[in-house]
């Protein structure tokens, strides 16, 4: 595709503002979900500021020449609920989600100095386009039960956490939300072609208050699409400083009461949690950057060259778990957003970094992003994956299918992906894509010594 902006321009600063806003809707929803999910108060606010921090880190080490933004990883859930699992308290789980970073961290740096005296060559040979394009293709489709699951749910809760707003209207919400999006994106002019996103959601926004409105007045919980407890909670006991700024609750700070608990055994626990892990992320980071190189026309694994966004990407897990306690990864969310826009300015990446940093100082505007429901983001998501899914199968289309050794390997990585091949050996879990595509590799490795039957 054409790009409206490249990897060095910088828009003008009004659109670059808007852009970064575009970018951090994207990438909010799923950043703020791991600490949710992982639970024990970890604070989804500190989880944007590490994000934030994370991907200023990333974009040091790769010269600025790399449009990626970092966020809270869904690989390590398994790791950090491990941290807490085997901490005495609650204080010393903290620290060892810090610990765990600094373990995971430490793997990608030795792969990046075994990759600065190697170079990358191997690595075009064992993960060749039949291999990564159907990788990167699994990667969005594996979502794909996600997005159809948020499009379903909308965000007031009954007493057991169940949804109360009916599925049908939660659809017909999220599908306005796609429909305004792709509309924007396919027919819009200028500054509405390259923020089709922040039109969606505003719009799907818009249609959930309508039905929540007339289903609080007419007391029909079938329409009560959207939450605003989250802004309820912010005026509790009146209007005040901290109604507008809040501190976030960094991990390190709730970590100083952890030393005293430390032992040999819990950082044996934590090492066994995390490592293996990020042997696992590292092949999502090659097809993540894989998949942003062919966007964007630019082999990234060459320049800044894959020493350098790995050293990001590992420096960027522990400083964002510092903050915020979740390791860091690649987001495909941000590469599609990339992708649909034409927007790969390293510079509106930069800006985006900071501007999470910034609001997760903002009450009301992290408040009105939990505000957003499911339904809505379903709706945005649905372009968001599919679009790393054709990007994924744009590779493929360099492949000749023709020959039975490509068609095995890339059945080999669909069926897997798709089927949901995860391994599990104890507290490690590799992932359906991990699997998927060292299945592939094998695959490739076994079949690839035949010559061409052509």
């Amino acid at each position: 595709m054409k790009l409206v902006y490249g990897i060095k321009d910088k828009p003008k600063f009004g659109q670059m503002i808007v852009f970064a806003i575009q970018q951090l809707l994207a990438i909010m929803a799923a950043t703020l979900a791991v600490p949710i999910i992982t639970g024990n108060g970890m604070s989804p606010a500190a989880a944007l500021f590490g994000a934030g921090a994370g991907t200023l880190i990333y974009v040091l080490f790769t010269k600025a020449n790399s449009p990626v933004f970092l966020g809270s990883s869904f690989a390590f859930l398994g790791s950090m609920a491990a941290a807490f699992a085997g901490a005495a308290t609650v204080e010393v789980g903290y620290l060892g989600l810090i610990i765990g970073a600094i373990l995971a961290g430490l793997v990608y740096v030795v792969i990046a100095v075994l990759v600065k005296f190697v170079g990358v060559g191997w690595l075009n040979k064992l993960m060749p386009t039949v291999v990564i394009g159907p990788t990167v293709a699994i990667i969005g489709l594996s979502l794909a039960g996600n997005a159809i699951g948020d499009l379903q749910t909308g965000g007031v809760k009954d007493s057991v956490g169940s949804a109360v707003a009916h599925p049908l209207i939660c659809v017909l919400v999220g599908i306005i939300t796609l429909i305004v999006t792709t509309v924007c994106s396919t027919y819009g002019k200028k500054m509405t072609k390259l923020i089709p996103f922040i039109i969606g959601i505003l719009a799907g926004y818009a249609v959930g208050v309508v039905f929540t409105v007339i289903g609080n007045a007419a007391g029909i919980d079938a329409l009560k699409v959207i939450s605003f407890g989250s802004f309820a909670n912010l005026v509790e006991g009146g209007v005040g400083l901290k109604t507008f700024v809040q501190l976030p609750e960094f991990t390190f700070i709730r970590a100083l009461g952890g030393f005293s608990g430390i032992s040999g055994q819990y950082i044996g626990t934590i090492a066994t949690a995390y490592v293996p892990v990020a042997l696992v992320v590292f092949a999502e980071h090659i097809a993540d950057h894989k998949n942003i190189s062919s966007i964007i026309e630019k082999d990234l694994l060459e320049d800044p060259g894959l020493s350098r966004t790995l050293l990001g990407d590992g420096v960027g897990s522990m400083v964002g778990a510092f903050f915020g306690g979740c390791p860091n990864t690649t987001y495909g969310e941000s590469v599609a957003c990339v992708a649909i826009t034409g927007n790969a300015s390293v510079a509106t990446i930069i800006t985006t970094a900071v501007l999470a940093i910034i609001v997760s100082f903002f009450a009301p505007f992290v408040a009105f992003v939990n505000s957003i429901p499911s339904c809505v983001m379903g709706g945005v998501c649905i372009a968001l994956y599919g679009f790393i899914a054709v990007s994924g199968l744009k590779m493929v289309q360099k492949v000749d299918l023709e020959e039975n050794r490509n068609l095995f390997v890339v059945s080999t990585i669909l069926i897997c992906g798709i089927g949901g091949l995860a391994l599990n050996f104890g507290a490690v879990t590799i992932t359906s894509i991990a699997t998927a595509l060292i299945l592939g590799i094998i695959v490739n490795q076994i079949l690839g010594h035949k010559k061409s039957e052509k």
